[in-house]
């Protein structure tokens, strides 16, 4: 069962391209056509076009694509936001823009000011779009491999995290070494590189920060990596 996943976009919308060009050379190579892309949330905030992003991701879905989008912090952020309120998980001190948020980017990428309220901010976001990110699911299950935003909470099971823990999460998610029922796929916690951790591979390569947007493909429990050159495999660091 093959299955592919883009990391952290955050608005970078040339590096997205270049992610769905690796995997289409990659599905060239296999003549594989079905196979789903999930791209692993976060797609707005921080990086120069935001709506470009959801326009993208959404069109594509539209037209038949078998795309996945999943709901990151970011996104969870900016449609609440977009409702005129705070995310309850974001630390007290930081609202939506926040420099380290990089909310207003997002607003910027909408042609508003950096400021704009939300009733403004509302009134210039196209009504798909926000459905669109209001409605993004929190994982995505295929086979033995769980894709999920931020991570789960270890030993709950899965109808029991919320979507907080899937959106938000790092400990206990990060310091567990056990297995999970699953091979968890996450991203949210920026590396300056993929890293395989045996029991969770994270593709958040700090897109974000001028990092690359890691594309990866997974066969089993197999991961590879997708470069211009082709695979390279991802394989799990010493403990």
């Amino acid at each position: 069962m093959r299955s592919y996943a883009i990391g952290d976009i955050h608005g970078q919308i040339d590096l997205l391209h270049a992610a769905h060009a690796r995997i289409a050379a990659d599905r060239a190579r296999t003549g594989d056509a079905e196979a789903p892309v999930i791209h692993l949330g976060d797609l707005v905030d921080r990086g120069p076009d935001s709506r470009g992003v959801v326009d993208l991701l959404l069109k594509g879905q539209l037209s038949g694509q078998n795309w996945v989008a999943l709901k990151g912090n970011h996104d969870r952020m900016f449609g609440y936001y977009l409702e005129g309120r705070a995310d309850p998980a974001l630390r007290p001190g930081l609202d939506y823009l926040n420099p380290r948020i990089g909310g207003d980017a997002t607003l910027a990428s909408y042609g508003l000011s950096p400021d704009a309220p939300p009733a403004e901010a509302r009134a210039a976001v196209p009504a798909g779009h926000r459905a669109f990110v209001e409605g993004l699911p929190s994982y995505h299950l295929r086979g033995g491999v769980l894709f999920v935003h931020a991570g789960i909470r270890p030993g709950v099971a899965l109808n029991d995290q919320t979507e907080t823990d899937m959106a938000w999460i790092r400990a206990p998610f990060l310091d567990f070494t056990g297995p999970h029922p699953w091979l968890v796929v996450h991203g949210h916690t920026h590396r300056p590189a993929a890293e395989h951790c045996g029991n969770r591979v994270n593709i958040d390569s700090s897109a974000a920060y001028g990092g690359p947007l890691t594309a990866v493909v997974i066969e089993g429990r197999e991961v590879f990596t997708l470069t211009d050159q082709g695979r390279e495999p991802l394989l799990p660091h010493p403990d």
